[in-house]
């Protein structure tokens, strides 16, 4: 009896393996680089708000793996026409990062344009256009959609009237600390619960059946840590997570992503799909467990002086929720 179990586990592992190699050929990494490349831009759309303002919202695609860029607002980092700094980010993570920063504008905007204009450290320019064309308005269902955390088959009513979390710094929202000096800060965060946290072990279950009591989360992610991502397209693993990151830098630091500490590691807030990233992306990823507070603490250090602008997102698979915290580094 024993024997049989173990072979239908083998088998079910096998096919959970010839499913995950079946989707997809491995060949859209095949040109991807870790450093030395360019960040493009995205216009993700606008939103009107209740008070009459309008909300334009933009991300960005760093083609990097590895590298993170820093781009100071200047020459190389503006919007046009109108202030050169609307919020924009001065450090550019990894990969594709989606739904970054809202600009407001008035409500009579109309048929202006909004230009934000980046040029990398490589020398390569790039612009987002924002206007108020009728294919560009989005909601809470379109961000959710363009992230991932819901598709086809997955819509319900519920996931549809999904609210985004709700994000408190604890404490001031300017801090001072010295280089080497940890600091430690708290966030709260609370959550509707939806949509449901993502289970890695449904899959196993629904496909082994009763070979299924033999399979480990180990087992399967061993498995899976030797195969490619599922697929090319944007698909996130639901959970509610909080990351904290730069956002923006002094412009006298060098190689700020290894002169900022944080402790834990944060989960990458962009979409690294490798399967053993930890990124709601990931093949692998599982949300952490949530704090019966709700409140999450993180220590960072910094190796260089100067004025550091730290983004806090809080994300449960669907929508997110942002907060910053002011640090200034003295000797």
């Amino acid at each position: 009896m024993l024997k049989t179990l173990l072979v239908l586990s083998t088998a079910a592992l096998a096919l959970l393996s010839n499913l995950a190699v079946a989707q997809q050929p491995y060949e859209y990494t095949k040109h991807t680089y870790q450093t030395g490349q360019h960040t493009d831009l995205a216009y993700e759309g606008w939103r009107p708000n209740d008070d009459g303002t309008i909300t334009l919202t933009f991300g960005y695609f760093n083609h990097n793996w590895e590298e993170e860029l820093d781009i100071p607002v200047g020459e190389s980092n503006f919007f046009s026409p109108g202030l050169a700094d609307q919020g924009q980010p001065t450090h550019f993570l990894p990969r594709r990062n989606r739904f970054t920063f809202d600009v407001v504008v008035p409500g009579d905007f109309g048929d202006k344009e909004l230009v934000w204009e980046v040029t990398s450290p490589n020398g390569l320019t790039r612009k987002a256009y924002a206007t108020l064309r009728a294919d560009y308005k989005i909601n809470n269902v379109t961000i959710m959609s363009e992230t991932g955390s819901l598709g086809a088959g997955t819509s319900t009513e519920e996931i549809r009237a999904n609210i985004p979390p709700v994000a408190e710094l604890i404490g001031d929202e300017i801090r001072t600390v010295k280089v080497g000096q940890p600091l430690s800060f708290q966030t709260r965060v609370s959550d509707d619960g939806v949509p449901k946290p993502h289970n890695p072990m449904g899959l196993a279950s629904r496909i082994g059946g009763a070979a299924a009591a033999f399979i480990t989360p180990e087992t399967v992610r061993n498995m899976m840590m030797k195969m490619p991502p599922p697929k090319p397209t944007v698909a996130k693993n639901n959970g509610l997570f909080l990351s904290w990151n730069v956002y923006r830098a002094p412009e006298t630091a060098t190689a700020v992503q290894d002169a900022v500490h944080f402790d834990p590691p944060q989960i990458k807030p962009w979409e690294d799909t490798r399967p053993s990233a930890n990124s709601p992306w990931s093949w692998l990823w599982v949300p952490p467990a949530v704090p019966e507070d709700g409140i999450y603490e993180v220590t960072v250090s910094f190796d260089e002086p100067g004025t550091y602008l730290l983004w806090g997102r809080a994300d449960d698979g669907g929508l997110f929720q942002d907060q910053y915290l002011t640090v200034n580094v003295t000797r």
